[in-house]
């Protein structure tokens, strides 16, 4: 099966995974820009197939991160994803992004077996979630996600670009204070949970806010 992965809760990332290629990897790229992502999203991508071989019709599924994350980043990786879906006639399914950090949290040597992973909610805030972890298991959510001030977060160990960024109130992890969600690491988790029999959410994103954006009112008339 190959998957198309795209990501753009904190930074733009795409990449393309199989249960068939070395290593389940075939192609992929990211950002390390927080606020480019419709500018280099779609050259990324067309860039990243044409290296890999790949057209749409090889493609069996499309997965998007749905966040949490801001809207105008967000948006740019749902709306990319659900184009493609329909432009290929793909099925299209999400992933909470926190998901991609919890998958490489859990591939590497310092995971703890309940951690927390969290970015960089701006405002002062983070967006987080909880996972446990067992040998030989994905790691399962417990609770969230979240949005909310580092402070009043679990005391748990922490992970990700969040934790990074408030080490003081999080028991932040120093090898993973600047991951943010990558869309390789989500496109493995979605590859294992199918291949595990497990059933994947749709596209509908994960704001947790409300927009900052607001539909004017109606312009009074001058006397």
């Amino acid at each position: 099966m190959l998957i198309l992965a795209i990501d753009t809760s904190a930074v733009a990332s795409a990449a393309l995974v199989s249960d068939d290629a070395m290593e389940g990897v075939v192609g992929n790229f990211s950002t390390e820009d927080t606020r480019s992502h419709a500018e280099v999203l779609a050259p990324g991508i067309n860039r990243m197939l044409a290296e890999a071989g790949v057209t749409g019709s090889d493609i069996d599924a499309i997965v998007t991160g749905v966040g949490p994350g801001p809207f105008t980043g967000l948006r740019s990786g749902i709306a990319t994803a659900r184009t493609l879906a329909f432009v290929w006639q793909k099925p299209l399914y999400g992933m909470m992004s926190l998901d991609a950090v919890a998958l490489e949290v859990a591939e590497s040597t310092v995971a703890a077996p309940e951690f927390i992973v969290a970015t960089d909610a701006r405002r002062k805030e983070v967006y987080w979630a909880r996972y446990t972890l067992e040998e030989g298991q994905l790691p399962q959510l417990v609770d969230g996600p979240h949005v909310g001030f580092a402070v009043d977060v679990p005391g748990v160990p922490a992970y990700g670009a969040g934790a990074g960024l408030y080490p003081d109130a999080l028991q932040a992890n120093p090898d993973f204070s600047f991951e943010q969600p990558d869309a390789l690491y989500l496109g493995q988790f979605a590859l294992a949970r199918l291949a595990a029999g497990g059933e994947l959410p749709d596209s509908t994103p994960l704001y947790l806010r409300e927009s900052d954006a607001q539909v004017p009112g109606p312009r009074k008339r001058a006397l």
